[in-house]
């Protein structure tokens, strides 16, 4: 009998599973090698004679400013969107913002003389006030990269609707402030220029 318990256990025990030599099913390698036929038959009867950089069959030159042109959008986002954010909404509390800012929408020359000078200090845009510093642009731009930055944030960015500026008005506000060294001191030093 004690022979038999025995074997009684060993008999109810399961042997170790076995994986099975499955093949692939041949539907799947048919698919594999319809698409790796297809793949190079695409290859060899794509027309590779046009740029690919333009997939929409346009030239590269439509994609070029004019010559003398300056993109102001282009700077706004390479220079100011960090701060100000690209849609120019600004971020709340540390950041003010340019959509809709009486700064940039009122009298061009303050606009123009924040970014030759930069600020300091509190300003109040908007009713609410911010207390940082923002730098100054006068080495960075040129008068015309200057002129379309001011003209990108009057007229086109979040909707602003303000008349634009030309070179000459920028190259003259330059002028006026040309031994400024330091920035504006926030409200304190750019109301009056409002008035």
């Amino acid at each position: 009998m004690s022979d038999n318990r025995k074997y009684e256990a060993q008999l109810r025990e399961h042997s170790d599973p076995e994986e099975n030599a499955a093949p692939i099913p041949w539907v799947v390698l048919l698919i594999i090698a319809g698409l790796f036929l297809w793949g190079i038959y695409y290859i060899f009867s794509s027309d590779l004679s046009h740029d690919a950089t333009v997939g929409d069959n346009r030239i590269v030159a439509d994609f070029e400013l004019p010559e003398g042109a300056v993109d102001g959008q282009q700077l706004f986002v390479a220079q100011c969107a960090a701060c100000h954010q690209a849609t120019g909404a600004g971020v709340p509390g540390v950041f003010p913002p340019l959509v809709g800012s009486e700064w940039v929408l009122r009298k061009p020359e303050v606009l123009v003389q924040i970014m030759l000078h930069g600020i300091t200090g509190e300003i109040t845009v908007k009713g609410n006030k911010y207390n940082g510093a923002m730098p100054e642009f006068r080495e960075k731009f040129n008068d015309e990269e200057m002129t379309a930055v001011v003209n990108y944030l009057r007229t086109e960015l979040g909707g602003n609707s303000a008349d634009p500026v030309d070179v000459a008005f920028v190259k003259a506000e330059r002028e006026k402030t040309a031994d400024k060294t330091d920035p504006w001191n926030g409200d304190a030093d750019l109301a009056p220029m409002e008035e």
